[in-house]
């Protein structure tokens, strides 16, 4: 077969190929788009769903820029999702845990739900005991995007839009976001990240995909093998707010520069894993440069699938899913049981605004917040004997 050009269809990037003087068209890309329900509010909630060449599948729903569903292939060619969610917007909006979505304005906590900049106090909504929690009452993760299709060379994807007006849940500034979702051909789902501000403003986006590689969730994320590439961790109070130190990792359960499973020091006696009901804590990554770096990997050795995450964050909060107790009913009535799954969400660090020894989250007027994380996904043969 002669390739012969590259073809862009509506929502569709094909190939035309000559097969013998028949011209065939063959689907490399595809994205589509459907009704997914209305809010109370009567606000219009549409689905995504992108498709590449390999079978790999995305849906993004408009309600909280929410990753609904992930499909890609175990080791022997077996397409199952892997994200945690729900079949219905009601659901989103009753009862999760942030499953799959955009959190901001500041992902991660800032303790008491308060902060000072430019000499002035502000409070914000406190919706996780005392302290301010992924935005607030009211997040990114439960308001309706602007959302349209996009197509690239060797990706589709979709870019959400939301207007965070001045005074939302006591931050300052109107705060224009857009998020973008590429799917590649190469297996990866980018996230690319574009904020601008009038004011001063905390903004820290990050997303909150709730990852179970064995597919359909078949079991908890305990025999699933992590690395991550972080010598220093952030060690917590037990609200979950950072002391402000910085602490190796080394000779401790927080110790991820060598592949290790994540059950196997999850119930340790370290006064960190008992704060934390197991992990919910912010590794300090190696060598940030403003270059996109491998950090960390996720695998699941049953199904043989490999998540790789790259960014260009400073940290990486790991949350083992210690508050998933079965009470999430999810997609295809599946039951989310504790440790079902397993958040590794890129961010800069807790509480930044009241650390002044931590990298800055403060976007001032006519600077640019620019930031993208990859996750890449590919599968490992089965070891022999």
């Amino acid at each position: 077969m002669k390739l012969i050009g590259i073809l862009m269809t509506a929502g569709t990037i094909a190939l035309a190929v000559n097969c013998g003087g028949l011209k065939e068209t063959k689907v490399v890309h595809d994205v589509s788009v459907s009704d997914f329900g209305q809010t109370p509010q009567g606000q219009q909630v549409d689905e995504y769903v992108l498709t590449n060449a390999n079978g790999v599948e995305a849906k993004i729903i408009s309600y909280g820029a929410i990753l609904r569903s992930l499909v890609v292939p175990d080791r022997n060619g077996n397409m199952e999702d892997i994200v945690l969610g729900y079949d219905s917007l009601d659901e989103y909006i009753e009862a999760s845990p942030y499953f799959g979505a955009i959190v901001g304005r500041y992902g991660n906590r800032i303790a008491n739900g308060k902060f000072t900049l430019d000499g002035v106090d502000y409070t914000l909504a406190a919706n996780n005991g005392a302290n301010h929690l992924h935005g607030g009452q009211q997040g990114f993760d439960k308001v309706v995007w602007s959302a349209k299709s996009i197509k690239e060379k060797n990706a589709v994807g979709v870019e959400l839009s939301y207007l965070s007006k001045n005074g939302e849940e006591g931050y300052p500034g109107n705060l224009n976001v857009k998020v973008t979702y590429l799917l590649t051909s190469e297996n990866e789902l980018q996230i690319q990240y574009h904020a601008t501000t009038d004011k001063a403003t905390p903004c820290n986006l990050t997303h909150h995909s709730y990852f179970n590689l064995s597919g359909d969730v078949k079991k908890d994320i305990l025999d699933h093998e992590l690395w991550i590439n972080a010598d220093y961790m952030i060690p917590v109070d037990d609200g979950l707010i950072p002391t402000g130190a910085l602490d190796p990792v080394a000779s401790t359960p927080f110790d991820f520069t060598q592949v290790e499973k994540i059950g196997s020091r999850i119930n340790s006696e370290d006064i960190q894993i008992i704060f934390g009901g197991g992990y919910d804590h912010n590794w300090c990554l190696n060598e940030v440069d403003g270059s996109l770096k491998l950090q960390a990997a996720l695998y699941d050795a049953q199904s043989g699938r490999l998540m790789e995450v790259l960014t260009l964050e400073p940290g990486l909060q790991f949350y083992s899913g210690n508050f998933l107790d079965g009470s999430n009913v999810g997609k295809g009535e599946k039951v989310y049981k504790h440790r079902y799954g397993l958040c590794l969400e890129t961010q800069h660090y807790p509480d930044s605004p009241n650390r002044a020894n931590f990298p800055s989250t403060i976007l001032e007027p006519g600077e640019a917040y620019e930031t993208k994380t990859v996750y890449k996904f590919s599968v490992r043969p089965a070891p022999e004997g």
